[in-house]
């Protein structure tokens, strides 16, 4: 039982024992509670499909910043030193020409990359590095990308761009036929590998996916439709034998307008397109003059593409592979990846392509970590034309 006194206006207790106890519980909770409350939660890490979307955006950013011969790898959930996972984004530019040059090609990377960390509400954390510069971004104080700019190693003129024997053999992926189906562009889009999309023009979602594709990073290509000898389904509108230059450019600008953010052109379908080889003379001066590269998908043997590309200074490749899924089996798609393996094991560099089949992505979703794993590396289309 509790008495009560009053002395001076104030007023205090005497309590008994329980009620003694009673009240050390409950500051003692109190206490407790007020201590756990002044503890700041870790703030929560972005989703890694987002942090994905976000490296494979600045990797395209940076793709279109940096000057000829540059070499750009990214790593997806790289541990880091405060014990957590970064996406990394590794520039590596060529050493020639004088350090102020140099110091404006980092200067110019670095705000294109700032600009699409801005956009996606990241912040900058600057550090040290002994080869460059080194910086992270971060969402909420959480580090989600580390990024290495530095200079590589002098390059002779008279040297070309094809790996040594040395250097890690380079795998590019086409994607081709994209533009009618949204739900494939986006089973491709949960793919975070440096994948290339091929879009088709004048389908119902071209415009869109390859927007989308872009934002995302991926690297986005014109499936440019060419008449073919076989008896497959035409485009509406392909070029063809015959066709004068005004309507080869004519239709390849309007093809462009269609599909935004295109960097090169392969070709859909073409095995009499591209064995003409007047109309590839038409063909390759639009390419050149819009900076466009062209990757012969070589649905001939007869295709003279390739070698009117170079002959008109057009950066170009070919397919050096098999098609992916002739066959759309996933049985069928592994034994053409690991054939896409083997060539860029034994040629150095090899460009495969696909397409958007439910049994190419489960094929590709199972085995691209397999390539990486065993010392292949995956690049853009753009890093294998010459």
């Amino acid at each position: 039982m509790a008495v009560r006194r009053v002395r001076n206006g104030s007023s205090f207790s005497i309590h008994t024992q329980g009620d003694l106890a009673r009240l050390g519980f409950v500051l003692l909770f109190g206490l407790s509670w007020a201590a756990s409350g002044c503890k700041k939660p870790e703030p929560p890490r972005p989703a890694p499909a987002k942090i994905h979307a976000i490296t494979r955006e600045l990797a395209a950013v940076a793709q279109s910043a940096v000057p000829n011969g540059t070499e750009i790898r990214v790593a997806f959930q790289v541990p880091d030193a405060k014990g957590g996972a970064v996406d990394e984004l590794d520039i590596k530019l060529l050493s020639a020409g004088a350090d102020s040059a140099r110091r404006s090609q980092v200067a110019k990377i670095q705000q294109s990359l700032s600009a699409v960390a801005t956009r996606h509400g990241l912040t900058q954390e600057p550090s040290e590095s002994r080869e460059g510069v080194l910086f992270f971004f971060l969402k909420s104080g959480v580090r989600t990308h580390a990024v290495h700019i530095r200079a590589g190693a002098k390059t002779s003129p008279y040297t070309s761009g094809t790996p040594g024997p040395s250097a890690a053999p380079r795998l590019a992926i086409i994607l081709d036929d994209l533009g009618s189906d949204r739900a494939a562009a986006e089973a491709i889009f949960a793919l975070p590998y440096p994948l290339t999309v091929s879009v088709l023009p004048n389908h119902a979602h071209s415009a869109e996916i390859a927007s989308e594709a872009h934002r995302r990073g991926y690297q986005v290509m014109l499936h440019l439709p060419m008449q073919s000898i076989a008896n497959e389904t035409p485009e509406a509108r392909e070029l063809r034998p015959g066709m004068q230059a005004t309507e080869v450019s004519g239709l390849v600008g309007e093809f462009l307008q269609n599909v935004p953010g295109v960097v090169g052109v392969n070709n859909h379908q073409g095995s009499e397109a591209t064995a003409d080889t007047e109309l590839m003379d038409e063909l390759m001066p639009v390419l050149r003059d819009r900076r466009l590269f062209y990757v012969d998908s070589r649905t001939t043997a007869a295709t003279v593409a390739f070698d009117t590309a170079r002959s008109f200074g057009v950066r170009s490749a070919f397919r050096n592979v098999p098609f992916l899924d002739d066959v759309a089996e996933v049985a069928a798609v592994h034994k053409q990846l690991e054939l896409a393996l083997r060539g860029a094991r034994e040629k150095g560099e090899a460009i495969s392509i696909g397409h958007p089949h439910p049994a190419t992505i489960q094929a590709l979703r199972e085995f691209l970590p397999r390539a990486q794993a065993n010392g292949v590396r995956l690049v853009f289309a753009s890093d294998l034309v010459h």
